[in-house]
């Protein structure tokens, strides 16, 4: 029972306030990614975003964690931080990609999908300390997001055409009714 309690006890190389500081700033930046999406009536929204965000941010501090444990010699372990990017970008375009829809000869959901994608780039950022760099990021895609969703409505380019009380009445409209 001691090698168990000892097990759960075991230190990390961060401390645990870094640790949580750094996936609670992952989950706060995730949710602000998420919200826009969510505030547009897209896909993936708050939930879905905070959770991408987290998980590279997790896959981050255990690449930390990995690199200077003990269990693992120096000389048995090749360090390549660049494979935790690959395992995330892997990881979440396959959840972007479930996003991404082609329906009546328009595609939908790619910025939704892109935005997930910079949501695991931005946990991997807060996992890795980078918090300049994931808040700048975040701050960069918000601006984006609103002001291109802005100019496109101006020029009357805007994806989102028509709203979704719009799309639901008129998919009503067209159903077939049981008399």
């Amino acid at each position: 029972m001691n090698e168990i309690i000892e097990e759960f006890g075991r230190p990390t190389w961060l401390s645990f306030p870094v640790i949580a500081a750094r996936l609670l700033f992952a989950a706060l930046l995730g949710a602000a990614i998420g919200f826009e999406r969510e505030w547009r009536n897209r896909p993936a929204g708050l939930r879905t975003h905070i959770m991408v965000c987290v998980a590279a941010a997790t896959f981050a501090v255990l690449t930390i964690e990995i690199v200077h444990a003990p269990m693992f010699g120096r000389d048995s372990i090749a360090v390549d931080p660049i494979r935790v990017v690959e395992a995330v970008t892997a990881g979440v375009a396959f959840l972007a990609a479930g996003t991404i829809m082609f329906s009546r000869g328009e595609v939908q959901g790619l910025t939704t999908g892109a935005g997930m994608w910079l949501a695991g780039a931005v946990g991997v950022a807060c996992g890795l300390g980078l918090w300049q760099i994931a808040a700048f990021g975040t701050v960069m895609v918000l601006v984006v997001l609103g002001l291109m969703h802005t100019l496109e409505e101006r020029l009357g380019i805007a994806e989102d055409k028509k709203d979704t009380a719009e799309k639901k009445a008129a998919a009503r409209r067209a159903a077939p009714r049981d008399t």
